[in-house]
């Protein structure tokens, strides 16, 4: 069994609103309620205070509110197509991937290589990027499985 584990960098910052309110429509979410998580998203402002010295405020974009309940709902829905088309099994855990299939021929291990391919496709077409130095490979086995 080869286990993939991923994860997502700076996943809840990353939320293109745009496209967020794209995937509620797909989903059906409209009328009212869409209305009110437009709003709630719309006309956000940060700003820096290092050492007591602060920045400008700016407008931000994208993200979602970290630590809130519709923050950590509105993600998942970002994330919830990230496993389409894929053909070895995922879990997910907020921001934290797991891919992973059991390993017994080159065949398996194409089949994994596709799905990671699918998976960085996805990332790429959300906007959103994986961290690279937080992505594992993990084999569990009696064997190491070497193949050419």
């Amino acid at each position: 069994m080869d286990v993939v584990f991923f994860d997502l960098a700076k996943a809840f910052d990353k939320v293109s609103h745009k496209r967020l309110i794209q995937k509620l429509q797909k989903h059906g979410i409209g009328g009212r309620l869409k209305c009110v998580i437009e709003s709630w998203l719309a006309n956000r402002r940060q700003r820096a205070c290092i050492k007591g010295v602060m920045s400008g405020w700016i407008r931000v974009l994208s993200g979602v509110p970290q630590g809130s309940v519709l923050g950590a709902l509105l993600f998942l829905v970002y994330i919830n197509d990230l496993d389409a088309g894929l053909i070895n099994e995922l879990l997910k855990f907020a921001d934290d991937t797991k891919v992973f299939g059991k390993v017994t021929d080159g065949s398996d291990r194409e089949s994994i290589q596709e799905d990671l391919n699918r998976l960085v496709n996805w990332a790429d077409r959300w906007k959103m990027e994986f961290n690279v130095k937080k992505c594992k490979l993990i084999h569990f086995g009696r064997e190491k499985v070497n193949f050419k």
